[in-house]
């Protein structure tokens, strides 16, 4: 992979990963567009994603230190109680993980396209639920909404399947409040993907990746600052409730990707 190849594919996973369009997705047609293939860009991925949660770390930083600070107090309030919700809505795509993980990244990488394009689709219906059913989104996430986004965003392993659009949709049937499942959905990410990068890390994966330092600096660097913008941006396309057009263009990529680059 060279260094311009690295800038693109990092700003396409920081400008999709916040919109519900499915970054893995677009990370895969760049690969295909590029001609980049093998399993070893799996840990280029995995970087990027990362980089991208660390933007959201940015973004929210204000209510992830008074997360932080509430739940310091060892006692049940209301942060204590935002936390439980995030770590029960984390525990179907740890599951995942921990049975599924070769299954998983086999799915990344090698002429995917039909299955990408299949999944864009799959995408494009579940944010066309939130056009055609309305909701009064008025409710407050208890625990039962974030198992249900859990298990979304579990779906959301599959390279085409937006994970961003399929938790958001989730909390928008299931009626919570547009503002919160916005941000309920930026944070639950933050452990799995940061857990993914930790253990990737101590273990030499990156290391033994064959990517150079330099390749992977600027695929860090151009996904995180681009994905600052998409985050900021995405929080109020969610508070208008304007996901349909999102679904038109997952619709005409998944369309492309199946008749055209598979």
């Amino acid at each position: 992979m060279e260094w311009f190849e690295a800038l693109v594919l990092g700003l396409i996973q920081g400008l999709t990963e916040f919109l519900p369009v499915s970054s893995s997705a677009h990370l895969e047609i760049g690969k295909t567009l590029f001609g980049i293939n093998g399993e070893n860009n799996l840990y280029f991925s995995i970087l990027v994603h990362g980089a991208t949660v660390l933007s959201t770390i940015v973004v929210f930083r204000k209510e992830i230190l008074k997360l932080i600070q509430g739940g310091l107090k060892f006692k049940y309030n209301e942060e204590t109680e935002y936390i439980l919700k995030i770590a029960v809505s984390m525990v179907p795509v740890m599951l995942v993980g921990l049975l599924l993980k070769e299954q998983v990244e086999s799915l990344f990488g090698g002429d995917n396209m039909v299955l990408v394009g299949s999944m864009l689709l799959v995408t494009a219906l579940i944010l066309s639920f939130t056009f055609f059913f309305k909701r009064n989104n008025t409710r407050n996430i208890g625990y039962r909404d974030a198992i249900i986004i859990g298990v979304a965003q579990a779906f959301a392993v599959f390279p085409g399947i937006s994970r961003s659009g399929a938790t958001i949709a989730t909390g928008l049937l299931l009626g919570n409040k547009k503002a919160e499942i916005a941000k309920f959905s930026f944070l639950m990410v933050l452990v799995p993907i940061l857990g993914e990068n930790f253990l990737d890390i101590i273990g030499g994966e990156f290391s033994g990746s064959g990517l150079s330092v330099s390749v992977m600096l600027i695929g860090f660097f151009s996904a995180f600052i681009s994905g600052l913008l998409a985050c900021t941006v995405m929080i109020n396309i969610v508070k208008k409730g304007k996901l349909i057009w999102f679904a038109i263009y997952c619709l005409v990529v998944g369309v492309i990707s199946i008749f055209l680059l598979s």
